[in-house]
């Protein structure tokens, strides 16, 4: 190929190439040519020549070799090749790069030039890939830009000054005031560069923001204009006045309203008018409706003009772009907790999009129907959301179960109706249920003493359909076991009456042991609820026992030693048997935020507080002290006092001469357990991480992470990343989840051990992760100082 082909020859050359290496071949030729004349003096192609290295480059080949004669074209006094330099520059050159730097005095001299299209190369080569030294230098030139006379420069002046802002934070108060000016101005692209510009200063500096308030009135002017101005072919898109300018104006008031009544008071009016004399009909209209709506939403905007934004967000819904429907849930979302009242009006309009065929819209409709659920429509928002959990995809099935367990949690009319819509979910979508909805269940039933019998018969029903939903047959098996009594009595008056026979049960109880659907789990609570049986039944005993018996030998070890402990119980302790399985008393209530038991710091805040009652006992004879180590021996000897707790035997017995095995801890009293305080490490966007130390030795120490979620959406994939220094060994434990409900309703702990050595400067770096409508969030703290080192 010929070093003088035009860039349209070689375009054309590569685009003929039959395989990747013929391409390469092509341009390692040309880039050899490109070279050869990049080294002459008298270049007179020197722009087509970096023209053609230019696209090289864009194909993702290496192109660093022109760096150099970029720098060289800029310097040029002529303006193809100064326009093809800067262009270059942009591509090749970043701030960190050295060459970079030396473009800095050419881009000085350029901003002075008395050419507005050369000033106009150097505006936007340093708004491009300007490093934060070289905007230290050039920002007295921008400043100086920002106050010239020509409409064009001052429009890219503005748009330079917001790189400068975002590269060198202190140099905001040197555009403010030429900022201000610029609002006066009746150029469009002018105004939409100061009202960027204006957005930057006022989102980095608070004192510029209160400065800045001022000028509300003036954006109230420039947008009313904008909206009630006749028809302008220049700015004319789709019947609206340059929406891209009132889209920025009105972000500017959402800004400058927020948390402030008086600027708020200045722009109702306006949004008002907005909100009523815009077209939606189209898109163009719809954005700036959308844009009205976030701004009346986020300032102290009157109730009425709040309603009027909720309901365009109701017409979004009805939109046929799922677009628009999406960033209208999104949005109704955000406000559910403050404006539930207007956001209900909608709720049928929300319930339908439920149905639509994109996941994306599925899922807001689902996070924003669980936040619309009541006291008052507990019944009805229940009856669709579970028809929409019968048919939703794949991956939204433990959402919704989980939103649907806590609404019904916190709204049900009553536990029957409480107990119907668990059993509901998880007939339909138990195998994508969160674990603690076994244990939470089974405490929901201990509690409905009146409801044992009903529920015992509507499990036993279910378990004969299916057997595959591991959470529904453990449910099962453990109603069974606790209540078989009441099943094999056929007397329950809610359902319609079903003679059970006790081999029905026990042919029911082995089909779960035997399926190779059942898991370890399931085997066990099927095991244990047999075992149980024997105490509730009185002809199919031995038959108890005979299946028990074979899992004695099962290869799976949990269920070796309950089957193990449980032949145990026949033979050696059968006078023990029918008080050991006797029915579980009565399970309290966890408190709100906790799953399935207290948290681990209010466990040992209890420890601490309550201090264990030590009944006093009499002086025993040596042997009867000893045969507290028979008590499963069956002797007949019993101890005075009775009953006593294991505590105060302990503390309390006092030492006599001869095998007395409880003298091993003399006379010690047990010290009251220190609770390990608990400090808070990171909080942020409802996001929370506490954080308490305990040390073991001198070089190793348990660090326990408590994570909480206080926003009103739950949180899932909730991840935890620890990294310390190379002198320090890290073990972290499983977490005891990656589900983070609504509201604190639950606490994800992860336990991290660290051993390291006595001089060791220890720090700790977390890395958060977590999803949320929809979203992915990332964030990282550092922990330098430890409590309890």
């Amino acid at each position: 190929m010929s070093p003088s082909v035009p860039l349209q020859e070689m375009i054309r050359a590569i685009r003929s190439a039959r395989t990747q290496c013929e391409e390469r071949g092509v341009i390692q030729r040309e880039c050899a040519a490109i070279r050869a004349q990049f080294r002459q003096a008298d270049n007179g192609g020197r722009s087509h020549n970096l023209a053609k290295l230019l696209y090289v480059h864009m194909l993702g080949y290496p192109a660093h070799f022109g760096q150099m004669e970029c720098v060289r074209m800029i310097a040029s006094p002529r303006y193809s090749e100064k326009r093809v330099g800067y262009l270059g520059a942009m591509m090749l050159l970043d701030e960190k790069q050295d060459a970079s730097l030396l473009i800095t005095n050419s881009i000085k001299n350029d901003l002075s030039h008395s050419n507005q299209y050369v000033q106009s190369l150097a505006l936007c080569t340093l708004a491009c890939m300007g490093s934060a030294e070289m905007c230290r230098d050039l920002a007295p030139e921008i400043d100086r830009l920002l106050r010239a006379s020509n409409s064009y420069i001052k429009k890219k002046a503005a748009l330079c000054a917001v790189h400068i802002v975002r590269k060198v934070h202190e140099l905001g108060e040197l555009f403010a005031p030429a900022a201000r000016t610029l609002l006066t101005e009746k150029n469009h692209g002018v105004l939409h560069g100061a009202v960027v510009l204006i957005i930057e200063l006022c989102e980095r500096n608070p004192e510029t923001l209160e400065r800045f308030r001022k000028t509300v009135p003036d954006l109230v002017q420039i947008m009313k204009g904008l909206v009630l101005s006749g028809y302008s072919p220049e700015h004319d898109v789709a019947g609206i006045s340059d929406p891209f300018l009132q889209v920025r104006i009105l972000r500017l008031l959402r800004i400058l309203g927020h948390n402030n009544e008086g600027a708020s008071d200045a722009m109702n009016d306006l949004l008002a008018q907005v909100a009523t004399n815009t077209d939606s009909t189209k898109t163009v209209g719809n954005a700036v409706l959308y844009e009205t709506v976030l701004t009346v939403l986020d300032i102290k905007s009157e109730s009425g003009l709040r309603v009027l934004a909720v309901n365009i967000l109701g017409r979004f819904l009805l939109n046929n772009d799922r677009n628009i429907r999406y960033i209208a849930m999104t949005s109704l979302q955000k406000i559910v907790g403050t404006d539930h009242n207007a956001v209900q009006r909608h709720r049928g309009t929300i319930v339908d999009c439920l149905k639509d065929q994109d996941a994306s819209v599925k899922r807001r409709a689902l996070e924003l129907s669980l936040a619309l659920v009541s006291a008052t429509n507990v019944r009805s928002m229940m009856k669709e959301l579970l028809i929409f959990l019968s048919s939703c995809p794949q991956e939204l099935k433990s959402h919704a179960a989980s939103g649907i367990f806590n609404a019904a949690e916190r709204y049900a009319p009553s536990q029957r109706w409480h107990i119907d819509t668990i059993l509901h979910v998880l007939t339909t979508a138990g195998g994508d249920v969160r674990d603690e909805t076994v244990p939470n269940l089974i405490q929901l039933i201990t509690n409905a003493s009146e409801l044992h019998c009903y529920t015992v018969h509507k499990l036993y029903r279910a378990l004969l359909l299916d057997i595959s939903t591991q959470s529904l047959v453990q449910v099962a098996c453990w109603c069974i076991g606790e209540y078989g009594d009441l099943l094999l009595r056929g007397e329950c008056q809610e359902t319609e009456p079903v003679q059970v026979t006790e081999d029905d049960v026990l042919d029911a109880l082995e089909t779960v042991l035997q399926s190779h659907m059942s898991s370890p789990a399931t085997r066990g609570f099927a095991l244990t609820a047999t075992m149980k049986l024997s105490t509730r039944i009185t002809d199919n005993v031995d038959r108890i026992r005979s299946v028990v018996s074979i899992y004695g030998s099962c290869i799976d070890v949990e269920l070796q030693q309950r089957a193990v402990e449980y032949n145990a119980l026949f033979k050696k302790y059968d006078h023990m048997r029918a008080a050991v399985l006797e029915r579980m008393p009565v399970i309290e209530k966890n408190s709100p935020g906790h799953t399935n038991g207290e948290s681990m710091g209010e466990v040992k805040e209890n420890q601490a507080s309550k201090k264990p009652t030590e009944p006093k006992l009499l002086p025993q004879p040596a042997n009867q002290v000893c045969d507290l180590l028979g008590l499963l021996g069956g002797s007949e000897e019993t101890l005075q006092p009775s009953p006593s707790t294991a505590l105060g035997l302990l503390t309390n017995t006092p030492s006599t001469a001869g095998g007395n095995l409880l003298d091993l801890l003399g006379d010690l009293e047990p010290e009251p357990l220190t609770p390990a305080p608990l400090v808070p490490v990171y909080d942020k966007d409802g996001v929370a991480l506490t954080l308490s130390c305990e040390k073991q030795s001198d070089t190793a120490m348990t660090v326990t992470l408590i994570a909480s979620n206080s926003t009103d959406s739950d949180i899932s994939s909730f991840t935890l990343q620890a990294a310390v220094p190379k002198s320090v060994k890290l073990n972290m434990n499983a977490p005891s989840g990656d589900f983070l409900p609504a509201r604190g309703a639950a606490k994800v702990t992860q336990m991290v051990v660290l051993n390291y050595q006595n001089k060791v400067n220890l720090k700790m770096k977390i890395r958060i992760s977590y999803s949320s409508r929809g979203s992915t969030f990332q964030d990282t703290v550092q922990i330098d100082t430890f409590p309890g080192l």
